[in-house]
């Protein structure tokens, strides 16, 4: 029995109105692989989760940065990654040396798709299509949190940001990761470079740091699809993800507007603090 927290591998799959986001992982409650694409999610049981340089064995499962094979009740199919496009480096900064609830790792902002999956007998085709990878581990997701991440647009651009309520030396602040790789540069907003966030809700994101501005506006497509999520190391949360928000994004360095990018096909996560009883006191 696995009985060190959860982690979990997002390996995100698009090509025009298609994403199928595959998410193995293991916990105290089990291994599991679920699924989530714009049509819903499913999840799956499996018996063992196991890893290996780099290699993710989930039941008759393979994943690595290399590429997948699915075998699945209903979902089976190869897709072949080409090369990943890593961050320059760990996305959590010097978060990465102190005890987190949860800690975030990018693996890939982006790389090629080859191969198919097929589900319930329709395939599924991403040759041409773009891929993206991070993992979690820790004991539990933040207890408010937004995440977004999209990597289709008219000009190459990958983007991921996350803002949350983050548990720490027995107080709790908001913090902020956010990367971003357009035009062969990458910009980095985050907590411990001196982000200031200024909106960060359901349907826009506004950070600033130094010269930089990012601004973007979101639409959900719906209210997303259920997926299960970790709470003490063990899978019994439910979160909701849309895997096909609308987002127009614009990034300024020192006034100048150096991106203005729409997309239809982001991923996107969204549950807001829960509403304080009269009375509580600030934690």
């Amino acid at each position: 029995m696995w009985n060190k927290g959860f982690e979990g591998w997002y390996f995100k799959h698009q090509l025009e109105d298609d994403t199928i986001a595959l998410i193995p992982g293991r916990a105290a409650s089990g291994a599991f692989v679920q699924l989530i694409s714009a049509a819903g999610s499913r999840q799956f049981d499996v018996p063992a989760l196991s890893v290996d340089a780099g290699v993710i064995k989930a039941g008759k499962c393979v994943f690595s940065a290399h590429g997948c094979t699915v075998d699945l009740p209903g979902v089976s199919g190869e897709l072949a990654y080409g090369p990943p496009t890593p961050l320059r480096a760990d996305i959590m900064g010097p978060f990465r040396f102190f005890p987190m609830e949860c800690r975030h790792g990018v693996i890939s902002m982006g790389h090629t798709l080859r191969g198919s999956l097929t589900i319930d007998g329709t395939p599924h085709r991403f040759s041409g299509g773009n891929g993206y990878i991070e993992k979690d581990s820790g004991t539990s997701f933040p207890r408010s949190y937004l995440w977004l991440q999209c990597n289709d647009f008219a000009a190459p651009c990958s983007v991921m940001v996350s803002i949350a309520c983050i548990p720490f030396c027995g107080m709790h602040f908001t913090g902020c990761i956010c990367a971003m790789i357009y035009a062969g540069h990458e910009y980095r907003l985050a907590t411990y470079t001196g982000v200031r966030i200024h909106a960060a809700s359901a349907s826009h994101i506004c950070l600033s740091q130094g010269r930089l501005l990012l601004k973007i506006d979101i639409t959900p497509s719906q209210d997303g699809h259920p997926l299960r999520a970790p709470v003490r190391g063990s899978m019994s949360g439910v979160i909701r993800e849309s895997s096909n928000a609308s987002i127009f994004l614009q990034l300024w360095d020192n006034g100048k507007q150096v991106a203005a990018l729409r997309s239809d096909h982001a991923s996107f996560e969204y549950v807001p603090a829960a509403p304080r009883s009269k009375g509580a006191k600030k934690p």
